[in-house]
């Protein structure tokens, strides 16, 4: 399967200062670029886990005797690493939202350049997809999924159009629906705002953003002190529970104080928000709306 070139690769690498005998984990496989650099830093003792739900991703396995691909949701990644005797990491990456070749397939629903079925499941076994959502969602959950995670303010007039729209035919395609919500995307804006609206619906989906906070609680139990986590994330909503957690090591809240009145908070927050260069933007447009931030545990 063809993929695109890593987003944010040497930084995000760079930015695990890898032990070559360390074991690391790789939470996003896709065409394997992350897994492939790190390998270069790791000793013959060394280890690297990747994990990836997406089916098409398993073509990319790399052969080689450091490396185990885990074929699962990296929501569980204590879960699954617990199979093979694993309990603490020296770090861990991880490449958030879309991978470039889920957008460059049609039949994948993820894009806005092409018609397709109502799908966006990055899991084949995922039982909900965006048919179940569009067609069967009532009005208060619609509502919450283009306000909550399209951040469209007019999220209660698009859930309004939607219910009337499927009484009259079932939406089946993102074509169809296209049309259904045409009177909410202006010429200027349109882009932005179907941008806006397939976010939403991939995000309930997969459950995008409950497998964030699971990922993120499950790295801090499993770093060991001073191991590593760098994450690159693609929109407000993923890049705020990062940054939360990364500073307090919660998500909503402030930290416990220590005895002198100091916030106690588990990771050290490295260097300053690292975002992508005109250079690298140009090789991959994916690229252009990439944040990394990295933070050690304490």
């Amino acid at each position: 399967m063809e993929y695109h070139n890593p987003v944010l690769l040497k930084a995000s690498v760079g930015g695990l200062n890898i032990n070559p005998d360390g074991i690391y984990v790789d939470v996003t496989f896709g065409g394997g670029g992350h897994s492939k650099e790190i390998l270069k830093y790791l000793s013959p003792k060394g280890k690297l886990f990747a994990f990836d739900q997406d089916e098409d991703a398993w073509t990319n396995a790399i052969n080689d005797e450091r490396f185990v691909l885990i074929q699962e949701n990296f929501r569980f990644i204590k879960r699954f690493l617990r199979f093979y005797n694993v309990k603490s990491l020296d770090g861990i990456l991880a490449d958030l939202g879309v991978s470039s070749h889920q957008f460059d397939v049609p039949e994948r629903g993820f894009s806005t350049r092409f018609d397709a079925t109502l799908d966006m499941r990055m899991s084949k076994k995922n039982e909900l997809n965006a048919h179940k959502i569009i067609n069967e969602y009532d009005e208060a959950n619609l509502k919450r999924v283009f306000l909550d995670y399209g951040e469209l303010k007019n999220a209660p007039a698009i859930a309004r159009v939607i219910l009337e729209a499927r009484e009259i035919k079932i939406i089946n395609t993102t074509d169809e629906l296209k049309l259904v919500l045409t009177r909410f995307l202006p010429d200027q804006f349109k882009n932005k705002i179907l941008a806006q609206m397939y976010q939403a619906i991939r995000i309930e989906v997969n459950q995008e953003m409950d497998v964030l906070k699971e990922f993120l609680e499950q790295s801090l139990e499993i770093l060991k002190p001073e191991g590593r986590l760098s994450v690159i994330s693609y929109h407000s909503l993923e890049d705020r529970l990062v940054k939360r957690f990364l500073k307090n090591g919660m998500f909503e809240g402030e930290p416990e104080r220590d005895f002198f009145g100091n916030f106690s908070v588990p990771f050290k927050i490295i260097g300053k928000l690292i975002v992508p260069t005109d250079d690298e933007i140009k090789i991959n447009s994916r690229a252009r709306s990439a944040k990394l931030r990295i933070a050690e545990k304490k």
